[in-house]
């Protein structure tokens, strides 16, 4: 369930690759799949196209070369890491049935395409701090998939190959990404301390947080922190993020065509019955309420 994914049609391709700005860098495939338990692909004849997995939680793996062969390295990926499998090679990857992962995954091809794929076949790791911007990222990854889902013109293609980059950019420059977006230096007082928090729970809108992970983040004891973020916000932290996945969530009802059993999981709730039950408590109206009011 949740499962999202475009596969670009030959000819839309071979416009892209024939194209002097798009053939910089391009999709032909894109998709985000929640929980993939039993996910395995494994492609024995090698394609040319490079294939980005980024993992945003639980665990799999992937092998890079033919099986069996001296040259074959395998790999373990966790939450919070990307790899890059390279063009023309053979190539398995899958779940870890015991923790399945979720995962973002684009397969891209240009003449620049070989920049953004170096020093990525190992796990890369972009863990969320004070500085991630894991969010703003994500939000690149939907603009792209939007803009194909509607568009496949020349300059829809185009827009998404500039945002291919900016996407791609973000994890192979992380440091120059994350230092790019404006921080304030503040003292560690509770107000720091609340707004660490609060910067936490918005890069992990997409994920199963515990309040012992929001403590540990901010290095508090859990009732210590949940006095203090009560006091500060008026609200538990644990109400104050589902707010948030609330509040996520009629953003991409407004501004995108994905179906109500797949959005859920993109604000880490997996059971459509419970986001739609959390939804209409929190917004007053039900999820397809709420999307046919704005609308109309």
């Amino acid at each position: 369930m949740g499962e999202r994914s475009i596969v670009l049609r030959p000819e839309i391709v071979e416009l892209e690759a024939r194209d002097p700005l798009a053939s910089s860098l391009y999709v032909t495939d894109i998709g985000f799949y929640p929980s993939a338990l039993y996910h395995y692909r494994e492609r024995t004849e090698p394609i040319d196209e490079y294939v980005l997995i980024y993992c945003v939680s639980g665990s799999g793996w992937y092998r890079v070369g033919e099986k069996g062969s001296a040259s074959a390295k395998e790999y373990q990926v966790s939450a919070n890491e990307y790899f890059i499998l390279p063009a023309e090679m053979p190539h398995a990857y899958g779940c870890n049935e015991d923790n399945p992962w979720t995962v973002y995954w684009v397969h891209f091809q240009g003449e620049h395409a070989a920049v953004y794929a170096k020093g990525a076949q190992e796990p890369q790791r972009v863990m969320p701090n004070m500085q991630s911007r894991i969010y703003h990222r994500n939000s690149i990854f939907e603009e792209i998939f939007t803009t194909l889902s509607r568009d496949n013109s020349i300059d829809a293609l185009r827009f998404v190959s500039s945002l291919l980059h900016y996407y791609l950019a973000s994890m192979r420059y992380l440091s120059q990404y994350r230092q790019a977006e404006p921080h304030e230096t503040k003292a560690a007082d509770e107000d720091a301390i609340v707004e660490a928090a609060i910067h936490f729970l918005n890069e992990n809108i997409g994920q199963h947080l515990s309040l012992s992970d929001m403590a540990s983040y901010v290095g508090y004891s859990v009732s210590h922190f949940s006095n203090i973020f009560r006091k500060k916000t008026g609200q538990s932290p644990l109400n104050y993020f589902n707010q948030l996945k609330i509040q996520e969530a009629t953003r991409m009802l407004e501004s995108t065509d994905i179906q109500i059993n797949q959005l859920c999981y993109k604000v880490g709730i997996d059971d459509p019955y419970y986001f739609s039950r959390l939804f209409t408590r929190t917004a007053g109206c039900s999820p397809q309420a709420y999307r046919r009011r704005y609308r109309q």
